[in-house]
C-alpha cells in the first residue's frame, strides 16, 4: 500500500506550474495529504563588491518574496483549503537544490513538478530543474508537461 502524507509542489507561477498544481491538489485530496507549496527566489549572479550595491539586491529579493507570498495566497481555491492542509514555503537559492532540501526536511512522499519541455539549445543553456529533481529527489517525482497531449503509439 502506498501512503502519501506530504506532497511537495514547487512552483514558478507559470502556466505549466498551474497545470501541475491540479495534479498536486487532486492527489493531496485523494490521500488527505498535506500540500507543501514551494517558491524558490533564484539567486542573482551580481557582484556586490561595488559600494551601495548590497541594499538594492536585498530590496529586489524582498520584493520578489512579497510578490510570491501574494501569489501563493491566491493559488489554492477555497474548496481545497477546506479539505487539505497547505504549507507555503519561500526560500532563496538554486531551485533544484532548494527543492531537494525541502523534500528532505519536510519528509515529502511525492513531488509534483511542472516541466517546461525545453529542448535543444534552450535546454542546454538553461538546464532542467525538473530533470535534476527527478535524478536527486529522495522520493518519487511526478512531472507534468503542459499542455497535456494524447500519447499516440506509432504505427
Amino acid at each position: 500500500m502506498i501512503i502519501v502524507k506530504n506532497i511537495l509542489f514547487p512552483t514558478d507561477f507559470s502556466p505549466c506550474a498551474k497545470q501541475a498544481l491540479q495534479y498536486a491538489l487532486s492527489l493531496a485530496t485523494l490521500f488527505k495529504a498535506k500540500l507543501h507549496i514551494l517558491y524558490v527566489v533564484p539567486r542573482m549572479n551580481v557582484s556586490i563588491s561595488a559600494g551601495g550595491v548590497m541594499y538594492p539586491i536585498l530590496k529586489v529579493y524582498e520584493d520578489m518574496e512579497g510578490k510570491a507570498k501574494k501569489k501563493m495566497h491566491h493559488l489554492i481555491p477555497k474548496r481545497f483549503l477546506e479539505q487539505i492542509e497547505v504549507n507555503n514555503i519561500i526560500v532563496r537559492g538554486t531551485p533544484y537544490v532548494e527543492i531537494i532540501k525541502v523534500a528532505k526536511k519536510q519528509n515529502i512522499d511525492l513531488i509534483t513538478i511542472a516541466t517546461h519541455g525545453r529542448t535543444g539549445i534552450s535546454h542546454a543553456l538553461m538546464g532542467s530543474t525538473a530533470e535534476r529533481v527527478v535524478r536527486k529527489a529522495p522520493c518519487p517525482v511526478l512531472t507534468i508537461k503542459h499542455p497535456e497531449h494524447e500519447f499516440v503509439i506509432p504505427a
